[in-house]
C-alpha cells in the first residue's frame, strides 16, 4: 500500500506515523501531550524538511508545552480568558491554572494524554484516531465531554485534521475549538510572505483581549513580506471552498503551507514569536475571551457533537 501507519519512538517520544510513500510526506502526532502534531516533514532538495517547529525531546515537552504550546490543541477554549473567569447563566466559574498574566489560557487539553482508538490505512488514505475523556477536572469548567482529533493523510500532501467533540454532560456546555501550530519552512520569517484572507481584525487590549471593536484591515489579503512585522493578531477569515485561508511562502526554497478552513474556523490568530524561526498561524472557531465576549461560542447541547475540520498542504512551489 502507498499510505501506512506505524509507531515510532524518537528521542523518548511515542509517536504515531503517517506516510505517503509515494510522496514521502510523514507525519507525526504525538498521543501523550494533547494529541499535537509532532511533524509534518516533506521532501526538499532530497532531503525531508519538518515544516513544524516542534519539542525535539521529551525533556522539552515537559519544560516547556505549558510555556510555548507549540501544536497544541485547544479546548474547550482557545487562546485567553480574561482573569480565568467567567459567568454562564448567572453563575460565576474561575479556571484553577492561569498563565503568568493572571488569564487562563490555550484550553484544558494541551498536556492530557489522548489514547489511539483507531488506525486506518489503505491506496487513498492514512489516519489515526485519538481521543480524550474530559471529567471536568478543573473547577472553571464543571462538564464532562469527549474530545477527539483525527489525523488524515491524504493524496497531494495535504492533511486534514478533525475535531469532535461530543457532549457527555447533562448540561449544555460553553465550547470553542483551535489549534496552534508552529510553522518553520527553513530560515527566519522575516523572509517569509504571509497571505489570509481577512479584511477585518479584532481590536485586542494589552493583554491581547478583544475591546468588541472590528478594526478594518485588508493588508494580509493580497500577501505580505513579514519582514520586521510583529503579529499577536486575531483576524475574521472568510472561508472560499477551494481557496485558502492562509498561506505561508519561504521564497528561499519555494516551500510552501496553505491553511484551508470551512465555516466552523472563521478566525485567525497569528503569532510572531521573539526568536523568529518560526511563526504560529491559528485556526480558531471563535475569538478569544469567547467565554466572556460570545464571540463564536457555541452551547454544545447534551449528547450532541460538533465537528470542526482544518486541512494543510505543504511543498514545494513549481517554478512558472
Amino acid at each position: 500500500m502507498s499510505f501506512s501507519v506505524s509507531r515510532v519512538t524518537e528521542n523518548g517520544l511515542s509517536l504515531v506515523k503517517l506516510q505517503d510513500k509515494a510522496t514521502n510526506i510523514i507525519i507525526t502526532i504525538l498521543p501523550e501531550y494533547g494529541a499535537l502534531l509532532h511533524s509534518f516533514q516533506i521532501p526538499v532538495n532530497g532531503a525531508h524538511l519538518n515544516i513544524i517547529d516542534n519539542y525535539s525531546t521529551r525533556e522539552q515537552v515537559e519544560e516547556q508545552l505549558g510555556v510555548s504550546f507549540k501544536s497544541s490543541k485547544l479546548s474547550p477554549f482557545v487562546c485567553r480568558v480574561r482573569d480565568g473567569k467567567y459567568t454562564l447563566e448567572e453563575e460565576d466559574f474561575e479556571f484553577a491554572n492561569k498563565y503568568t498574566d493572571g488569564n487562563a489560557i490555550h484550553g484544558l487539553l494541551y498536556n492530557k494524554p489522548f489514547k489511539v482508538v483507531n488506525e486506518f490505512a489503505d491506496e487513498s488514505q492514512a489516519s489515526v484516531t485519538l481521543r480524550y475523556q474530559f471529567k471536568r477536572e478543573d473547577p472553571g469548567y464543571p462538564y464532562e465531554y469527549n474530545c477527539e482529533v483525527r489525523y488524515t493523510l491524504l493524496p497531494r500532501s495535504i492533511l486534514q485534521v478533525e475535531t469532535i467533540v461530543l457532549n457527555l454532560d447533562s448540561l449544555s456546555i460553553p465550547l470553542a475549538d483551535g489549534w496552534h501550530p508552529y510553522f518553520a519552512l527553513g530560515g527566519p520569517i522575516d523572509n517569509f510572505e504571509l497571505q489570509v484572507s481577512t479584511e477585518s481584525m479584532l481590536e485586542l487590549d494589552d493583554k491581547i483581549i478583544p475591546t468588541g471593536n472590528l478594526i478594518p484591515n485588508s493588508s494580509l489579503a493580497e500577501g505580505i513580506l513579514i519582514g520586521n512585522h510583529q503579529f499577536n493578531n486575531c483576524f475574521v477569515v472568510k472561508p472560499v471552498a477551494q481557496r485558502p485561508s492562509a498561506v505561508l511562502y519561504n521564497p528561499a526554497n519555494a516551500v510552501y503551507v496553505s491553511i484551508f478552513t470551512n465555516s466552523r474556523y472563521p478566525y485567525i490568530q497569528i503569532y510572531t514569536p521573539p526568536h523568529r524561526k518560526s511563526i504560529a498561524i491559528e485556526n480558531l472557531s471563535a475569538a478569544p475571551d469567547c467565554f466572556n465576549n460570545g464571540m463564536g461560542l457555541q452551547m454544545l447541547t447534551p449528547s450532541r457533537s460538533q465537528t470542526f475540520t482544518v486541512w494543510y498542504q505543504a511543498g514545494v512551489a513549481e517554478n512558472d
